[in-house]
């Protein structure tokens, strides 16, 4: 099994920042791919931004020129540095990984609340 620890949401104001971090612990033979999603009332779960192992990354549109995501391999912790945040980025984000053991299988973490005042 495998379990993820999210922290560092909260509210802050517009134009403030925010780093989420989510820690992976358990029976890990490799992380290939971590991750952010969000969710917002009444939406759909969508993308924020992704980093494979080798450190290629992808951002959603919205976030792209905000947002750095980052990770430490050796402690199987991954970074999300949001920036200038706005209104419209008030979700539940939530952290996934692809993890590889005797399979590859994904886990989601509990979500974190980051709420942005206006």
């Amino acid at each position: 099994q495998v379990q993820l620890v999210e922290s560092g949401g909260g509210l802050v104001q517009a134009g403030g920042s925010l780093r989420l971090s989510c820690a992976a612990s358990g029976v890990i033979f490799r992380i290939e791919t971590m991750g952010w999603y969000r969710q917002a009332p009444g939406k759909q779960r969508e993308l924020v931004a992704t980093i494979t192992r080798a450190g290629d990354t992808k951002y959603a549109d919205s976030v792209k020129d905000r947002t750095t995501i980052s990770r430490d391999n050796a402690k199987n912790t991954v970074f999300l540095q949001m920036n200038n945040l706005k209104p419209e980025d008030t979700a539940v984000y939530y952290c996934y990984v692809l993890v590889i053991n005797r399979s590859v299988l994904t886990y989601w973490g509990q979500g974190t609340q980051v709420t942005v005042s206006s």
